[in-house]
């Protein structure tokens, strides 16, 4: 099983202190190692402009690589979510004006291409344009980092 790593998981994962969770980033290691943990470049744009914890931005620079550059094909399937009027407030208006980065439409498509499973905090919520709405419509499976932690059987 391959994952797709939105933003909002990668930040919440500051919250799990490497001195005092050693078993979740050991875990979270080896399925880097194993190319199962994955996100798109766009997750590290939207990275480099935000604020968290120095272990975190550590943990993120080690493991630039699994931060990968979109394809032909991921770009094609941005452009159809993006297109789809139901869809184009992934991209807020704030930062169409001032050209932030925006990882969703890239996360969707890198799962879709992939037939990977989004891991993502945001909430399926009836008519908004969030990233586990986006899945449902395309088949996608949606989960948050406490899901995702309970799939790898990690207890603590």
């Amino acid at each position: 099983m391959i994952y797709i790593f939105d933003t909002s998981s990668i930040r919440s994962l500051q919250h799990f202190f490497p001195g005092v969770f050693q078993s979740v980033w050991a875990g979270f290691d080896q399925l880097v190692m194993k190319g199962q943990i994955i996100s798109t470049r766009e997750c590290w744009n939207e990275l480099e402009r935000q604020n968290f914890s120095d272990d975190l931005k550590a943990w993120v620079k080690k493991n630039k690589q699994i931060f990968l550059t979109p394809d032909k094909e991921e770009l094609q399937i941005v452009g159809e979510i993006l297109s789809n009027p139901l869809f184009q407030n992934l991209i807020g208006e704030k930062q169409r004006l001032r050209g932030d980065p925006v990882a969703d439409p890239f996360v969707i498509a890198l799962a879709k291409v992939k037939k990977a499973t989004v891991v993502t905090e945001e909430r399926f919520k009836k008519g908004a344009a969030k990233i586990p709405n986006v899945c449902a419509h395309y088949n996608i499976r949606a989960i948050n980092l406490e899901k995702f932690m309970d799939e790898q059987e990690w207890r603590f």
